[in-house]
């Protein structure tokens, strides 16, 4: 095949009608390509693209062209940095060059807040030094995220200010009238802009709502809800709706629907558990298989397209899990009742009932709509209790539930190790979660283990999930997939380095399995935290998304969320396919819009995780400010050129050891390594390292929190030859690197709604 063939095919291929983005190496197999030809393909399609007929969406995925809008400037989302300065990550569709943060100087970032949607004209490169990014001016605000914002008043040689929480705008916001409220001072306000701050002038803005003094019980939820622009109270509209649909339904089973009430079923969930929207049974064929049925809510009966409380839940697209409170995506009359599979009483589902050999190989699946009777709701505790000591609960359950959950156990473990063969990785990173007291105060803290109870509802979520996908996948559907794309391997290079500089022997962890053996040699080594941040750092995020990309951290080539449509709206949106494939509908799924669907999906998603981190951390914030002096015991969990970022073992706050405590040696930074390292008594700081710190200052507002250190590592005579060499480079220049600005977020949440924070 020539040239000329291969650019008409592979422009035919792409261009055609219900074209599916995908990954050059998709579309090589798409077109039956052997080796040879697919380098030419990625060859080809590199040349189209540099000419502009072809474009890369996100994860490379190769897309038709989209309009050149390099005249009009490039659209992305601003961040600015409390120093005035910030970035732009660019949105709009364009080359992977292309797609570098945008480095915006305080005089070029008028009034541009943090989170607006922002036009950039570029201005050649940052600075005088070559490879540091492109750098622009911000010419236009397309789109503000928001115009309120949440701060503690005060005032000023007689002028009334507010200083924002946290760091997004630098100095206090003048209010212009502040006599129509009254605020006291110190008191939390909610203000609405009318001028934005910038490098040239004082922002203006006017209060709206006064939500109470900083201190008092509850004030701190509401102003993390304002600050995010989380959810209130459901409308009247969506209210009325949920009852309509309440008054309708009764639990007599139509004729389409599959009876499963004369299975054994049961539910397994956390004991504080409000909503249960996963069931299971189980049971052997007469071959002496596995027949798996996990039985989900099918909100899809209750929530109809185009209806307010269709509106409402893809507006909110997740519910939001705060320490205090849940802002749920569906009214509580449908999340908590009538798809709530709750014990002794009928609710539909949409099952999946699938089909293993004795060895948890999958041999048939199928999906339908049916309706379940629970015969028990179990939560965790009791499930561990019960394997701990299965003859103790004879007396007290049936025994066909006693027999269920017995056979729940043995095919979950089947299936977890065929999962890890595979090459699907698990993080030891255990979950801390914080205790309140009635007041919403952080009174302790306590782990999350992920005990065998967890492992069994895990495991079936996981394997129902992949299911489901592939199911999809064979019947030729566009459709809103959980993505988890391969770590970068510069990173991954990065990460063999920083691993060897930590005395494990290793080759290149370019590999799943290579990681996996990793994470095996330093379990219960004193390297296992190091390690275990080290690769958390260097993998991707789980996102949704249409293209056909597997999930790396699962191992799966193919997989989607479809197990709590309660509170998950992409996995509502798997429910209708499958709903729809029941009735024999045609199924019309725009590519666009999906793709839209999954970047709102994704980034409500990513809104609740920053929200309950956020207020996490201002409840712990609080809890230490009147603790200043304690002690406690903390991991390294970054590591820069002007510090160490710890958490507390115990509480886990996350606060800055500054380099300048650190007043025994004088400490280069060594990013590679991820080091601090004393340059006269060789002392090294590394991430995942324990010690003590003392709690030195606290600032709520600016969400600051200090450490200082009472006892640290000496690792006196272990620094490697690498080391050694990086430090002796650095003293030579007469400064210190910087390292990749400071992010990691978690991709081994579990698939349910169990930890009620899926990252999968």
């Amino acid at each position: 095949m020539n040239e000329d063939e291969l650019q008409d095919l592979l422009l035919q291929h792409v261009l055609a009608p219900g074209y599916l983005p995908v990954k050059p190496r998709k579309i090589a197999e798409r077109l039956r390509f052997d080796e040879s030809q697919t380098r030419q393909l990625k060859k080809k399609i590199k040349q189209l693209v540099k000419r502009g007929q072809l474009a890369y969406a996100a994860g490379h995925a190769v897309i038709p062209p989209s309009a050149d809008d390099s005249e009009d400037g490039v659209i992305g989302i601003f961040r600015r940095l409390p120093a005035g300065y910030g970035f732009v990550r660019p949105t709009n569709v364009m080359n992977k060059s292309q797609r570098a943060d945008i480095f915006i100087p305080a005089k070029h970032a008028g009034d541009a807040a943090s989170g607006d949607r922002v036009r950039v004209r570029l201005r050649g490169k940052r600075g005088s030094k070559r490879g540091l990014g492109p750098a622009g001016a911000i010419v236009e605000v397309v789109e503000r995220e928001t115009h309120r914002f949440v701060g503690a008043y005060f005032k000023q040689a007689g002028i009334s200010l507010v200083q924002v929480d946290g760091k997004i705008f630098s100095a206090p916001v003048r209010i212009g009238d502040a006599s129509a409220i009254k605020p006291q001072i110190d008191e939390k306000v909610v203000i609405e802009m009318v001028q934005f701050p910038s490098h040239f002038r004082q922002g203006e803005a006017v209060i709206v709502e006064i939500l109470g003094p900083r201190n008092q019980p509850g004030v701190d939820t509401q102003s993390i809800v304002h600050e995010f622009g989380l959810p209130g109270d459901f409308s009247d509209a969506v209210l009325e709706e949920a009852r309509q649909v309440a008054a309708a339904f009764d639990e007599s089973i139509p004729e389409e629907r599959s009876d499963f009430t004369e299975l054994t079923v049961v539910t397994i969930d956390p004991i504080d558990a409000r909503d249960f929207d996963d069931a299971i049974s189980l049971c052997r064929t007469e071959e002496g298989h596995w027949r798996l049925g996990v039985h989900i809510a099918d909100v899809s009966h209750f929530i109809r397209d185009k209806t307010e409380l269709d509106r409402e839940a893809y507006d909110r697209a997740t519910s939001v899990y705060l320490p205090d409170r849940v802002i749920p995506m569906l009214p509580e009359t449908i999340s908590n009742h009538l798809a709530s599979l709750q014990p002794d009483r009928v609710r539909y589902t949409r099952s999946v009932l699938i089909e293993f050999t004795e060895d948890g190989i999958p041999l048939d699946v199928e999906s339908v709509a049916g309706a379940i009777r629970s015969d028990r709701r179990f939560h965790y505790e009791e499930v561990d209790a019960f394997l701990a000591s299965p003859d103790g609960w004879k007396k007290k359950l049936t025994p066909e539930v006693h027999r269920l959950l017995g056979d729940m156990h043995s095919l979950a473990m089947i299936l977890r190790e065929r999962r890890f063969t595979r090459g699907a990785l698990e993080l030891s990173m255990p979950e801390t979660k914080i205790d309140l007291d009635k007041q919403g105060r952080v009174s302790g803290a306590h782990l999350v283990d992920n005990t065998e109870s967890h492992q069994i509802i895990e495991e079936f979520m996981l394997v129902a999930n992949e299911a489901v996908a592939g199911l999809l996948r064979s019947k030729q559907l566009q459709f809103l997939r959980r993505i988890h794309e391969s770590p970068e391997p510069r990173k991954l290079r990065a990460l063999t380095k920083f691993v060897q500089e930590l005395g494990v022997e290793t080759t290149s962890l370019e590999s799943r399995f290579a990681l996996q053996r990793l994470l095996h040699s330093v379990e219960g080594q004193p390297q296992q935290h190091a390690v275990n941040f080290a690769l958390l750092r260097s993998l991707q995020r789980a996102v949704y998304s249409p293209i056909e990309e597997g999930h790396f951290a699962l191992a799966s080539d193919c997989y989607c969320h479809f197990t709590s449509p309660i509170r998950r709206y992409p996995d509502l949106l798997i429910h209708r396919l499958l709903r729809s494939l029941d009735h024999g509908r045609p199924v019309k799924q725009k590519i666009d819009a999906l793709h839209n669907l999954g970047a709102h999906c994704s980034e409500r998603e990513q809104r609740a995780e920053q929200a309950e981190r956020e207020l996490v951390r201002v409840k712990l914030l609080n809890y230490l400010s009147t603790r200043l002096g304690e002690e406690m015991d903390a991991k390294v969990t970054g590591v820069q050129d002007y510090g160490l970022f710890v958490q507390g073992t115990s509480i886990p706050a996350e606060g800055l050891v500054h380099v300048a405590s650190l007043a025994d040696d004088n400490y280069s930074f060594d990013s590679a390594a991820h080091t601090l390292s004393g340059r006269r008594k060789h002392n090294v700081f590394r991430l995942g390292d324990s010690l003590r710190v003392a709690v030195a200052h606290v600032d709520v507002d600016r969400r600051e929190l200090d450490f200082r250190p009472v006892q640290r590592p000496v690792r006196k005579n272990h620094v490697s030859k690498r080391s050694k060499a990086s430090r002796n480079k650095t003293m030579r220049r007469g400064g210190t690197s910087t390292d990749a600005k400071r992010s990691a977020k978690s991709i081994k949440g579990r698939a349910t709604k169990k930890t009620r924070r899926s990252k999968r």
